[in-house]
């Protein structure tokens, strides 16, 4: 059975005072963790306070993006080497609102792929399709094209550490959620793909986790499915209670 992965993605939430804030009160409350990986993604401003933090604890930290070249004239942009000399261990690739907002695009998002696993941090890959999209019966055609395109030129070997994660768009921020079905339908699909374009072994070891709207009150019911391997949490994040419980609820769903 894989350890399941809750990745809290803080996305722009909360200056340096505010993380150790929080990141204090996170370690001092959550036990150790040996049944369920914890992650989080704190703003850049932030990393290497909440790393300091965390040090010698399970939970992980990780960029929320990253650039594709090592260095160079690409100002307001982070490499991979900076975010690992900073703390991280993680960085989110390919997320819907970097896609959405920011225009990146599924070569760009294969590119900062190969930078990840150069620089040896895991990549959380993300994939998923809007609501018109989903509307128009796209969804696994949408995803299967996001992760061909993103694993180009990647091998097996090099994405034995690789994490997916699965963010409905229309879900996000919205307060709505895929019900447990239809994230299992989609997660099953992604398993698929992988064991496509990757292999049977590595699609089967992979976790893909589910991130649109993640709760304390749904968490359980979608951590049940069968290839639902964990959650990538947005607002629900933010607050030390909630993010705990989370944490708490994933836990309890595969021991």
């Amino acid at each position: 059975m894989k350890t399941p992965l809750v990745a809290a993605n803080w996305k722009m939430h909360k200056t340096v005072r505010e993380t150790l804030r929080y990141a204090h009160s996170i370690r001092d409350r959550m036990p150790t963790v040996n049944d369920v990986e914890v992650v989080v993604a704190p703003p850049f401003t932030a990393l290497h306070a909440l790393a300091g933090v965390f040090a010698g604890s399970a939970i992980g930290v990780a960029g929320q993006n990253l650039h594709s070249e090592p260095h160079g004239a690409f100002t307001g942009e982070v490499s991979a080497n900076m975010l690992k000399e900073a703390g991280a261990g993680y960085v989110i690739i390919g997320h819907s609102e970097r896609r959405h907002l920011f225009g990146e695009t599924n070569e760009t998002t294969n590119a900062k792929l190969h930078a990840a696993i150069k620089a040896e941090l895991v990549p959380i890959l993300c994939v998923g399709e809007t609501l018109a999209e989903r509307e128009s019966n796209e969804t696994f055609t949408v995803i299967s094209r996001q992760l061909e395109s993103g694993l180009v030129d990647i091998s097996p070997s090099q994405a034995t550490a690789l994490v997916v994660a699965y963010e409905p768009v229309w879900a996000i921020g919205t307060g709505q959620n895929a019900t447990p079905e239809q994230a299992q339908e989609v997660h099953a699909q992604i398993r698929k793909r992988l064991a496509q374009i990757l292999s049977e072994s590595l699609a089967s070891g992979c976790r893909i986790l589910y991130g649109g709207s993640v709760k304390p009150n749904n968490v359980h019911t979608l951590s049940t499915q069968l290839d639902v391997d964990g959650a990538l949490v947005g607002g629900a994040s933010l607050d030390v209670e909630s993010f705990l419980e989370i944490v708490a609820k994933s836990r309890a769903t595969t021991v």
